[in-house]
């Protein structure tokens, strides 16, 4: 089993990255240019996740919208090759985008997840998201339905040892 870590995404990452979003996204992949944008947007954070020891090899990605201070902030993306699924790296993603969202000051959480796509709805419910309501035919060219899931952002907890 690997052990990746986290850093934060830099435009130094964006071939990785789009290398990852092209496989895994297909025809819903985000342009070169839109991911460049996201990754120095002020109010973005991206991370990208790395076996320890091989920086240069991204093997996820996850993305966050939150203005700071605002009530609401949305995650962009989250991807993961094939061969680093299944391992817990896609929750240890959204937790740390999630505790980012609190740092900047969010309650609500948002995202989109495609219709189609059980094993991602399933983390996100298992992290207490919920279905909110339907966007028919969001995703294109496809014509896959989005659902919008919403978290209302727990505070964190403490634990003493």
């Amino acid at each position: 089993m690997t052990t990746w870590q986290l850093r934060r995404a830099a435009p130094e990452d964006l071939d990785p990255i789009m290398a990852i979003e092209e496989d895994v996204f297909g025809t819903d992949a985000w342009s070169r240019e839109n991911m460049a944008a996201e990754l120095v947007d002020r109010f973005g954070y991206y991370l990208v996740a790395f076996p320890v020891g091989v920086p240069e090899q991204v093997d996820a990605y996850a993305g966050l919208r939150a203005p700071r201070g605002e009530p609401q902030a949305d995650i962009q993306t989250i991807a993961i090759v094939p061969s680093a699924r299944r391992q817990g790296l896609g929750r240890v993603l959204m937790g740390a985008l999630i505790d980012e969202a609190r740092r900047r000051g969010a309650r609500e959480l948002f995202l989109e997840v495609r219709a189609d796509n059980p094993g991602a709805q399933a983390l996100y419910d298992s992290l207490g998201f919920e279905a909110i309501a339907v966007r028919p035919r969001y995703y294109q060219p496809d014509g896959v339905d989005a659902i919008i899931m919403r978290l209302t952002i727990p505070e964190p907890k403490v634990a003493m040892a």
